[in-house]
């Protein structure tokens, strides 16, 4: 049975034949009048006209004088047609590849094709091709299937060949992003991007990556959130901000959860989050309208999510009053012994460094789940928020909301304080919890509490990351970026291919 690197051999063969004939197997230039998918679409009105077409071999038969070749770019596939007496001889200066050579070229190779847009006597669309130029070789074939995931992750550009839906999913992540852009472009916010190392990670509960920058010989971590920053540019005289780019928590991967992923966040002066979540009702309408077209989906989990109708609001659901008729838990007067009680109870982990927050938050996650939504979790008390501000109802609820649907919580959003003594004095919480073995409370960001001292306006912020496109998606994390992150792993071909290369252990 042929090996990989049997195969490989074979097409390093043809491609030194290729040399010694005077081909250049990867020329710099390459000449495309048409995507495949203008073609083949259009193809009653572009019958008879002259086309240049690029794309991937997929398949090559060879009958005597006659030959196909099916080739596929990023948007269709279409048949080459060749007649041998039509196609142009082999001009190895020009690239130009003739029948007599079709053997030197194999599937997964690019090449370039120009000829007339014909339809074949069996019926097929096709390009009768006149000229035949190789623009790259390629020495590894493209296997037939891969569904094993640990490969499908490794060499992610093999599988978006072999499977095209798990392309057509990234365009479609494209598509999510860019649909945010534009509602918020059209809603008057200016996008702003931040630096990603910060001498102090702030913005949300999440252990930070720290990394070192020798030119000032000082750690940095990367950024857990985009939040602070974008603050800082209300202070600065800014109205609507936002900030779309990566960002890093140092934790475990799960399937809802990457260390590093795409999220955005957006910052409204004057706004609260009344106003805030009329807003990102209408968003969250936009984006899935422009990016699949519905508003109804089925999530993996088996949830059926409806955004709605315009002008309908999302229902409203209680912290405070879940967690009283679910468990019998007073979140203001409940002691951490009795919370943690009903931990065990329900079958939930009590760890040894835990505290109040934490607990209460187990106890909302385990009911979450069984919520389809889309609903606004309100009512969160202001001790589980440190940068929210206070009720002007109740002093010990905080005026914020996130987004609840198939089980999680997809946004956060809140009226933003801006009362630096309240901050700091918040900011001493966070830290001692931080001191006391919390890894994930916030660190102590005084040069914040100075740029509120400078004042900052009413405002109203909200934040969500690409698990609001995973999970309409119906993926997991992994399945919905591109390159994930894997224990770094050299297959043994690749060190038979490569024996000079001293790989490490």
């Amino acid at each position: 049975m042929a090996t990989l690197q049997d195969y490989r051999n074979e097409r390093l063969r043809k491609l030194e034949e290729l040399k010694q004939l005077g081909f250049n197997a990867y020329p710099s230039t390459a000449e495309r009048t048409h995507r495949l998918d203008e073609i083949v679409d259009r193809f009653d009105e572009m019958t008879g006209q002259v086309v240049s077409v690029a794309g991937r071999i997929t398949g090559l038969r060879k009958f005597g004088k006659l030959a196909f070749i099916v080739i596929r770019d990023s948007s269709s596939e279409i048949q080459l047609f060749l007649h041998a007496p039509d196609v142009a001889e082999t001009v190895s200066e020009q690239g130009l590849v003739g029948m007599k050579q079709l053997n030197l070229l194999d599937t997964g190779d690019f090449i370039q094709a120009k000829g007339e847009v014909i339809r074949t006597k069996t019926g097929e669309k096709s390009v009768g091709v006149k000229e035949l130029r190789l623009l790259s070789k390629s020495l590894r074939p493209l296997p037939t299937e891969l569904t094993n995931k640990e490969e499908r992750f490794r060499r992610r550009y093999v599988d978006m060949n072999v499977n095209p839906e798990v392309r057509q999913r990234f365009i479609r992540r494209s598509k999510f992003w860019t649909a945010t852009r534009d509602f918020l472009n059209q809603e008057g916010f200016i996008e702003i991007n931040n630096a990603v190392l910060e001498a102090t990670a702030g913005g949300a509960d999440a252990n930070p990556f720290v990394t070192h920058m020798d030119a000032l010989d000082q750690s940095f971590y990367l950024r857990i959130s985009h939040e602070l920053p974008l603050k800082r540019l209300l202070v600065a005289g800014f109205d609507k901000v936002y900030d779309i780019g990566p960002r890093f928590r140092n934790e475990n991967y799960t399937e809802e959860h990457l260390p590093e992923h795409n999220a955005m966040e957006w910052y409204w002066a004057y706004a609260d989050w009344q106003k805030g979540m009329e807003l990102t009702e209408r968003m969250i309408r936009y984006i899935v309208d422009q990016t699949w077209g519905t508003r109804q989906f089925t999530l993996a989990n088996g949830h059926q999510v409806d955004f709605g109708v315009d002008g309908e609001a999302f229902p409203r659901i209680s912290f405070v009053e879940i967690l009283k008729e679910q468990y019998d838990i007073d979140v203001f007067d409940s002691t951490i012994e009795e919370i943690q009680a009903k931990l065990r109870e329900h079958g939930l982990e009590v760890e040894k460094v835990d505290n109040r927050i934490r607990n209460l938050d187990k106890l909302w996650k385990k009911y979450r789940k069984a919520i389809a939504g889309p609903a606004f979790l309100v009512d969160i008390p202001v001790f589980m928020q440190p940068l929210a501000k206070a009720s002007t109802q109740d002093s010990r609820l905080s005026e914020q909301f996130n987004l609840v649907f198939g089980g999680s919580e997809m946004c956060k959003a809140y009226s933003e304080l801006n009362d630096p003594i309240d901050q700091f004095n918040r900011f001493v919480e966070q830290q001692a919890m931080r001191d006391a073995g919390d890894d994930e409370a916030q660190m102590l960001d005084i040069d914040f509490v100075e740029a509120l001292e400078y004042g900052m306006p009413p405002a109203c912020g909200l934040g969500y990351s690409e698990r609001v496109f995973w999970s309409l998606e119906g993926v997991t994390a992994r399945e919905g970026v591109p390159f994930p992150h894997l224990r770094s792993e050299i297959d043994e071909t690749t060190k038979e291919i490569y024996p000079e290369i001293r790989f490490e252990a």
